[in-house]
């Protein structure tokens, strides 16, 4: 083998690759590896030596996370990890320190070699600032200053006019909160954690399987932790937590214009986070969030798209062929509506601003009331109404509807007659009101007086004959 090889098979100092201290602490040594990680990863810096650093980073971890490889360092050094020595803390057979091959690195989990446990979500969700640390989770260097406590999320009826309006309205949730017998830190009095026996502090547990290869899994005593507490030292109520449930009411103002499915953000109304479960119960933490979800009841009268409200107006026929004025309620008062000669079904007008607010809009922004007619047909008619309305088909020309009333119509024996006249004072009326008059028979009465009986032309006769025979003697 050449000095350039041995040069590279040979194990550098872990510490002085990770810059601390030999009596560092696990976490100190977890948090100068991530920083590392953070800044030669391959994938952020292109520079030619990163890939190197981050795979020297790697095996340093890897070495000091391990207590027995650690101990076996601080007491033979270099020595007993080069390649050909033989060290194999799972006491199986020779090979590399980090379980694979001599040489081999990279991703243990997923191409082998990285016997740690580590959160790659955490670790690159750093680099774009994502990540929320829930509960149960490993504890991140990069998420440490803050603990989030988890959202919950609630659905609430509103009624169309309180949704048009707003409106505040108080809901009940069942949160997370601190616990005050142990003010969040989990244990009874007196009580404090101490390193995981299981894990030695790192939070991880490294399982040795066939080749060489190392799997890692979150230890399950101290949660990936690293710290425990003593058995029997957890709180009581809140079972070591830091958290109970506890029954609240938050009032949520609803803004006017919300639309049904819409969500509402009440920042800080969420779970408390669980301050018990983390390495330092001193550590810094915030509530979660409180997300409640609109359902607007259907309106009878309304209806919606968007900010616009949907309306339609029942007008009578005789107010459609005519036209006139009718009244139609809005979401404030009702206000009178004019209604053009010859409107139809389906016909539609727009009060404008007259609708639902606007979300993120201007103040005064609002939709409009957008109002569609229908034209409500009789059913049944009554004798006189039928008769207008024949008569009202003769005057239009209209030979397709129905005649039963036979308006107009004379009979055989009547059309040989000579017509009368009509009545004196009434010769310039209209068809439609000399119609009317012959139904309802108000000129029979002047008819009557228009010519003298027979009987009284004979009378008069009778009387004129002497008074001629007297003149002639």
């Amino acid at each position: 083998m050449s000095r350039l090889e041995d040069a590279r098979c040979a194990t550098k100092n872990p510490y002085t690759v990770l810059g601390v201290d030999k009596n560092a602490s696990a976490s100190e040594i977890k948090k100068a590896y991530y920083s590392l990680a953070k800044k030669y990863h391959p994938d952020t810096n292109k520079d030619a030596k990163a890939k190197d650093q981050f795979s020297d980073a790697q095996s340093a971890y890897e070495l000091l996370s391990d207590p027995k490889k650690k101990e076996v360092w601080d007491q033979y050094g270099a020595a007993a990890f080069d390649q050909g020595a033989g060290f194999d803390s799972s006491g199986g057979a020779a090979g590399g320190p980090f379980g694979g091959a001599a040489g081999a690195s990279g991703f243990q989990g997923f191409s082998g070699g990285f016997g740690a446990d580590i959160n790659f979500e955490d670790l690159f969700g750093a680099f774009t600032g994502g990540g929320r640390r829930n509960r149960g989770s490993r504890q991140s260097p990069f998420q440490e200053e803050v603990l989030m406590g988890q959202n919950i999320e609630v659905q609430t009826n509103v009624s169309f006019m309180d949704a048009a309006k707003g409106i505040s309205k108080d809901i009940s949730i069942n949160p997370l909160v601190q616990c005050k017998t142990c003010s969040g830190r989990g244990m009874k009095k007196g009580q404090s954690r101490s390193t995981c026996q299981k894990c030695g502090g790192t939070g991880t547990r490294v399982h040795f399987v066939q080749a060489g290869f190392q799997m890692a899994s979150t230890c399950e005593t101290c949660g990936g932790q690293g710290m425990a507490i003593p058995r029997g030292g957890e709180c009581g109520p809140c079972g070591g937590n830091g958290v109970v449930r506890q029954r609240k009411t938050v009032n949520v103002d609803i803004p006017g214009g919300i639309e049904d499915g819409m969500r509402l953000r009440v920042s800080g109304e969420g779970d408390a986070a669980p301050t018990g479960t983390a390495a330092n119960p001193n550590v810094r933490s915030t509530h979660g969030d409180l997300y409640v979800f609109i359902r607007v009841t259907p309106d009878s009268t309304f209806g919606r798209s968007g900010a616009d409200v949907l309306y339609t107006a029942s007008i009578p026929l005789t107010t459609a062929v005519l036209g006139g004025e009718v009244t139609i309620p809005t979401l404030n008062s009702d206000v009178k509506l004019k209604i053009a000669t010859g409107t139809g079904t389906g016909d539609k007008v727009t009060l404008g601003g007259m609708g639902m607010p606007r979300l993120g809009g201007r103040r005064s922004a609002a939709g409009d009331l957008r109002v569609e007619f229908r034209v409500v047909m009789p059913k049944y008619l009554s004798a006189n109404q039928r008769t207008i309305l024949e008569m009202l088909a003769d005057e239009l020309g209209d030979q397709n509807a129905k005649r039963i009333m036979n308006v107009g119509s004379s009979s055989p024996a009547n059309s040989s007659k000579t017509e009368k006249p009509p009545a004196s004072g009434h010769e310039n009326e209209g068809f439609l009101k000399s119609a009317w008059h012959r139904l309802t028979h108000q000129h029979d009465d002047n008819s009557v007086k228009e010519a003298p009986s027979s009987s009284d032309k004979v009378n008069k006769t009778e009387d004129e004959e002497p008074k001629k025979a007297a003149g002639s003697r």
